[in-house]
């Protein structure tokens, strides 16, 4: 109930930009929030600070208005686990209450290996070193120790990302067998940063592909998908016709981004570097021999 009164005072000031207390309050009572009582300055203040340490959203009074605002809506409109959050509980809100229609909405299957993320997120926040057990898709199981420095959810799978003491490794906990927390700590770099880490990439696989610069043109349907859901930061849409669209990248064009653009079977075309060109018209020759 209370994460459900944190959205509403989000969703209201992202609707009605600016609000007194007592236009927040009314409309507080006529939606049904706290059994329709009125929202006391106390409780709203509470709210804020809550809504702050939760999702990093700052909502300030204008001194002369006295109305209420999001100075930083940005927040919401990033990859960050706040906007991740957010959303989760939004959906969660709205469809708890309307249970009479949940037959009515189909989701995706919820992300595998979510029985072992209290423990890494328990590793990672105290900087203790995690002992797995993992078994590769075609492998022999092992047990393996290492130091947990990010998760990352890709395509319905959860991903751990961690120092091995050699080199940076990733794991899918869908793949791990059990997951226990060590004695052993371990010490993160204190410049180290998960999302810059992965910016040059797409996906998981954060292999020694060179950085390249990136031009596909989008046939007939496909430029509005990319318009409407990027790729990756780096997307810009550099020419437009009437039948296409060419988008650019600098990105690490890793196995996950080629398979990406696969996706899209022919309203994806590959134009630049020329060695990517031909690296995917192979892959797709290869493919093609799958129906001969």
């Amino acid at each position: 109930m209370i994460f459900r009164q944190y959205i509403w005072i989000i969703n209201t000031l992202r609707a009605y930009k600016r609000q007194t207390l007592e236009e927040l309050s009314q409309k507080w009572q006529e939606d049904g929030l706290a059994d329709g009582n009125p929202l006391p300055r106390s409780s709203f203040n509470r709210h804020r600070d809550a809504i702050r340490d939760m999702f990093g959203i700052d909502i300030e009074c204008e001194p002369k208005t006295y109305k209420y605002y999001i100075s930083n809506p940005e927040v919401l409109s990033d990859d960050s686990i706040e906007r991740w959050i957010f959303s989760t509980l939004t959906v969660h809100g709205v469809l708890a209450d309307s249970a009479s229609v949940r037959e009515y909405v189909v989701l995706e299957n919820p992300p595998a290996g979510e029985e072992y993320l209290e423990t890494i997120i328990r590793a990672i926040k105290t900087h203790h070193q995690l002992l797995i057990g993992y078994k590769a898709f075609g492998a022999e199981g092992y047990e393996k120790k290492l130091c947990p420095y990010s998760l990352k959810l890709d395509k319905q799978r959860w991903y751990l990302l961690t120092f091995t003491g050699r080199h940076m490794a990733t794991y899918a906990l869908d793949r791990m067998t059990k997951v226990e927390l060590t004695d052993e700590s371990f010490e993160m770099p204190a410049d180290f940063s998960p999302q810059a880490y992965f910016s040059e990439y797409f996906g998981v696989i954060t292999d020694d592909t060179p950085l390249a610069h990136v031009v596909i043109r989008a046939h007939d349907w496909t430029p509005n998908y990319l318009r409407t859901l990027p790729l990756h930061h780096s997307q810009r849409e550099i020419a437009t016709t009437e039948h296409s669209a060419d988008f650019s990248f600098d990105i690490r064009p890793t196995v996950d981004f080629l398979n990406e653009l696969k996706k899209y079977g022919d309203g994806i075309e590959v134009l630049a570097p020329l060695d990517l060109r031909e690296k995917m018209r192979q892959m797709l020759l290869n493919a093609l021999k799958r129906y001969e």
